[in-house]
């Protein structure tokens, strides 16, 4: 079986565009992301998964600097640009991140596909996010099979079912094996990913004290620098998080 993490990315934000190739330390946000989705052991390939839009060209052009793999599809039909990648790539079980998590932990997303690949007989669909919530926003991660993926493609017509890949699969529990991993304890006060400026305020300070150190800092990393900076979760507290 062939597992690839695919993650969605953009330039037209509509809070923040361009978010994705902001820079911290001279480095794109895109950039840490894929630096530390490269470092996951249990996935065979990282896939970017853009738009055909031209705006979204520079992110083609750094997935080729990066000797990354990708694929443009449509805008709006996220389901549809997931599943032709999937496709494509020929996987049978997919990863599901998204770019605007740059300090997502590779050790997490291993943890994650792990679980599925232990129960891949009881679960169609994992995650540590979507149906219980108990590790920071930034560090979500879903994985689930190519059929349950194409099951979604085929049925899936509302709107939120194609514009978020995944509804379709985690609403439909009657037609869909799910399955949930937790955290010992509930860190879903943390908020670790981009959607506006605030956002990317908090993830500068979080890169800017822990990259230079240590380039694969953890969760364990990042809380202990909350541990001794513990206004740093003021500096976000007010974004109202987006479905994804």
């Amino acid at each position: 079986m062939k597992t690839i993490i695919v993650s969605q990315a953009r330039m037209t934000s509509t809070r923040l565009p361009g978010k994705v190739l902001l820079k911290v330390l001279d480095k794109s946000l895109l950039e840490y992301h894929i630096e530390r989705l490269q470092r996951v052991k249990l996935a065979d390939e990282v896939i970017i998964a853009t738009t055909i839009n031209l705006i979204d060209d520079p992110i083609v052009e750094l997935c080729k600097k990066l000797n990354i793999k990708y694929f443009r599809g449509s805008e709006n039909n996220v389901l549809s640009r997931y599943f032709k990648t999937a496709e494509l790539y020929r996987a049978s079980i997919i990863v599901r991140v998204t770019s605007d998590c740059p300090v997502i932990d590779p050790q997490i997303v291993d943890d994650i596909i792990e679980f599925y690949l232990k129960n891949i007989n009881e679960y169609d669909y994992v995650s540590n996010s979507t149906l219980d919530k108990t590790f920071p926003r930034g560090l979500d991660v879903e994985v689930f099979s190519f059929n349950a993926l194409k099951e979604a493609q085929h049925r899936g017509k509302k709107q939120i079912e194609t514009e978020h890949v995944t509804p379709y699969i985690h609403q439909n529990p009657d037609k869909f094996r799910l399955g949930s991993v937790t955290n010992k304890i509930n860190l879903s006060k943390h908020r670790w990913t981009v959607d506006e400026q605030a956002d990317f305020d908090l993830i500068k300070i979080i890169i800017e004290n822990l990259y230079p150190k240590n380039k694969n800092f953890t969760m364990q990393d990042i809380l202990q620098l909350f541990k001794e900076n513990p206004k740093l979760i003021e500096i976000n507290k007010n974004v109202k998080q987006k479905i994804s």
